[in-house]
């Protein structure tokens, strides 16, 4: 019988350690299916029962090198009981490795000049530096090593076997420099892939915290227990009293309240909730208390769907191999064996010396080892992160900032994207005689007292015409419809258009206008007395001042389509797709709607990205080819999950990261085809027996100069 068991993976940080447990976990018998979740360091398990057990599978997982433990609901499996050595033990030994690298440079250049310390000195080497070298070597070698061991032991030759073999052979022709650079710069490399995943990785737990962990149940006899939420049964009747957030999904079965559900569906105001509504695990009560009937357990929430939405999109999403991984797969080996070759095959065949073809050999997998190339890329791709910062766009890692140059559409959340993400005054509709004036100033007197989004924008507005509210009397909130107060010995009201309907003060042409400024997004707030209605406030979530522009330099970019992904009703989505240019609106979906057009857009396009700013965003991101967080809005999940977080909250920079992204791709295309150039010259050099190991550092480190000088060219973030 087939089963499935999850585990959390110590070590797992990467497509590389991914590849060894498919190579040892694949072939048990038993084993039907692998899948991996590097962001969480989560793998899954099909197996058959009756031929393998979990046992089974961690032993094996150990064999790797890597620990496997059971998987926990909250995902934090592993993470606390790490251990400080295992949480930071790579960094530790990359910052040894790099600055005993430096104390060994330095040793030199004291001692005897600058020339010798870059290498144009033939004197014997200090002791001193000597020993600094080697400190650098064996901090940088502390991960590496093992895992080459392994490699070597199952005849799978990798990047970390060349390297650990290029510093072992630097180190047998006494160049300890080089051995010492090679050692820090991929320890180096790996620390950074280590702590850009580990980021990552915090998403899933930024999601997790919106939950509440209880829920005040109401026992059949009327008394209330404070619950675990995930011992809440199906059909529990539980209480949300005002500013709690909501634990499980559910129906109001009593009460009348608003509430916040931007987490959740990205609505910019919030919904106002009577019997028979719907209520999501994560969103906000705001001003009345609620008695919900829970329609899900705490694991099927609408809120725990995002979660494994999160996961699996991460799963989805996870790229073929990389380029770099690829041409290591044949690169390494072929090295190995043609250095091989260059040792025995002259002496054997051509009766050559075998000291001096020895010597080549050597010389071979110093010029072979890829350090230039390993330059070229990271080098190229820290100065175009930099650049990318100082222009407020922060970009999560090297493949992030070459994928946008391939973008073909692109999908924008609206609340807090399109637009500035609270709600404003639009229009003052003065009726009966009123002006706007005395319009604002009746319902900023009784708005003042309360918390609601459209009440606060209505006492800014006044407050920025220099209306200050006055004093209000038998103040008295009408739940989820709006209030009532005395102002100058009359009554007064302010509330929605509900509520000016069961008043029975809307006429037909109140009515009407009410109808229209609702067709057009906007949120009315109407204000009345007992005679008649004083008048209305239309109010919306303005549209950001340059986001036509930056839609209409999307596509001098380069995108085709652009579409507007959002969980308001249809008519605010068209008004804003109106205004700003967008090609497509989408109204009135959950997240998981969300991601479902993602994967429609992907499917169609190839290449997509999604901006967005709510957590009911993060999924359709982590969906996506490219996943971009409007960052001062944005909440910290979207901003974990995402790829890009543009920071100063402008998609112009959207269309300037396309642009800077196709320089930084040909940047690094020049890098690596000049790095690649300068070794097929020494290769032959070496094959004919005309190379040194002096011209061949000299060659490596020069190309490594060079490839450095032409990647800092991107700290310059031009347009």
């Amino acid at each position: 019988m087939t089963q499935r068991a999850e585990f959390s993976v110590q070590g797992m940080d990467c497509a590389e350690e991914v590849a060894t447990l498919k190579a040892e976990l694949a072939p048990l018998a038993g084993v039907e299916a692998l899948s991996f979740e590097v962001m969480n360091r989560k793998l899954i398990v099909e197996y058959d029962e009756v031929v393998i057990q979990p046992g089974a599978l961690v032993s094996a997982v150990a064999r790797t090198g890597m620990k496997a433990e059971p998987w926990k609901n909250d995902g934090s499996a592993g993470e606390e009981a790490a251990g400080l050595w295992s949480r930071w033990g790579r960094t530790v030994t990359t910052a040894v490795s790099g600055v005993a690298l430096l104390a060994g440079f330095s040793f030199i250049w004291i001692a005897q000049g600058w020339r010798a310390a870059i290498g144009g000195s033939e004197t014997a080497m200090p002791w001193g530096a000597k020993a600094c070298f080697l400190v650098a070597i064996v901090a940088g070698s502390w991960h590496v090593l093992p895992k080459a061991l392994r490699a070597l032991v199952r005849f799978r030759p990798d990047m970390n076997l060349l390297m650990t073999v290029a510093i072992v052979g630097a180190l047998v022709l006494g160049e300890y420099f080089e051995a010492a650079t090679v050692a820090f710069l991929f320890a180096l490399s790996l620390a950074l892939e280590s702590w850009s995943v580990a980021r990552a990785r915090r998403a899933v737990a930024a999601l997790m915290s919106l939950s509440p962990d209880l829920a005040t149940v109401v026992g059949a006899d009327g008394r209330e227990t404070v619950t675990e939420v995930n011992a809440v049964a199906v059909g529990s009747t539980i209480v949300i009293r005002p500013g709690e957030k909501v634990p499980l999904d559910g129906t109001v079965s009593k009460g009348e309240s608003s509430v916040n559900q931007a987490p959740i569906t990205g609505e910019s105001t919030p919904v106002p909730k009577t019997v028979g509504s719907e209520v999501y695990a994560g969103t906000i009560n705001d001003d009345g208390a609620l008695e919900v009937v829970t329609s899900k357990l705490a694991q099927d929430t609408t809120l725990a769907q995002i979660i494994r939405m999160v996961g699996d999109a991460q799963r989805k999403r996870s790229p073929s191999e990389q380029w770099v991984e690829t041409f290591a797969r044949f690169y390494t080996p072929a090295v190995m064996v043609l250095a091989l070759g260059v040792i025995v095959v002259p002496p054997l065949v051509f009766g050559g010396s075998w000291q001096k073809w020895f010597y080549e050999g050597l010389v071979l997998l110093v010029i072979a080892c890829p350090c230039a190339l390993v330059i070229s890329t990271p080098v190229s791709i820290v100065a175009a992160l930099a650049a990318a910062a100082r222009r407020g766009v922060l970009v999560k890692g090297g493949l992030s900032i070459e994928v946008p140059r391939n973008l073909v559409a692109i999908a924008v959340d609206k609340t807090g994207t399109l637009t500035e993400g609270r709600p404003a005054v639009r229009e003052v509709v003065p009726l009966s005689g009123h002006d706007e004036r005395e319009l604002l100033e009746i319902a900023a007197s009784i708005e003042i007292r309360s918390e609601h989004p459209l009440a606060k924008a209505i006492v800014r507005e006044a407050l920025r015409q220099g209306i200050q509210p006055a004093a209000a009397g038998d103040y008295q909130a009408i739940k989820g419809k709006g209030a009532t107060a005395v102002l100058d010995g009359r009554p007064v009201w302010v509330g929605s258009h509900r509520l000016a309907e069961e008043r029975g003060q809307e006429t037909p042409e109140i009515h009407d206008r009410l109808t229209s400024l609702e067709s057009q997004g906007a949120s009315v707030v109407v204000i009345g007395e007992d005679r008649h209605v004083c008048g209305m406030i239309a109010l919306t979530d303005r549209v950001r001042d340059d986001a036509k522009l930056a839609v209409s330099q999307l596509k001098a970019a380069g995108i085709r389509h652009v579409v507007m992904l959002t969980g308001d009703n249809l008519a605010t989505a068209e008004a804003v797709a109106r205004e700003t240019g967008v090609d497509e609106a989408r109204a009135g979906l959950l997240p998981q709607d969300k991601v479902a057009a993602i994967e429609e857009l992907v499917h169609r396009y190839g290449q997509v990205a999604m901006v967005g700013d709510g957590v009911n965003d993060a999924p359709a991101m982590a969906r996506s080819t490219l996943g971009i967080a409007m960052g001062a809005m944005g909440t910290d999940a979207a901003l974990e999950t995402a790829d890009v977080a543009l920071m100063n909250d402008s998609l112009l920079g959207v269309a300037w990261l396309m642009r800077h992204s196709r320089r930084t791709v040909a940047i690094i295309r020049q890098n690596i085809f000049f790095s690649l150039g300068v070794k097929a010259v020494f290769v032959i050099l070496t094959l004919s027996g005309s190379a040194s190991l002096w011209a061949a550092i000299a060659a490596d480190a020069g190309a490594s100069l060079l490839v450095l000088m032409n990647g800092l060219r991107l700290l310059d973030p031009r347009d």
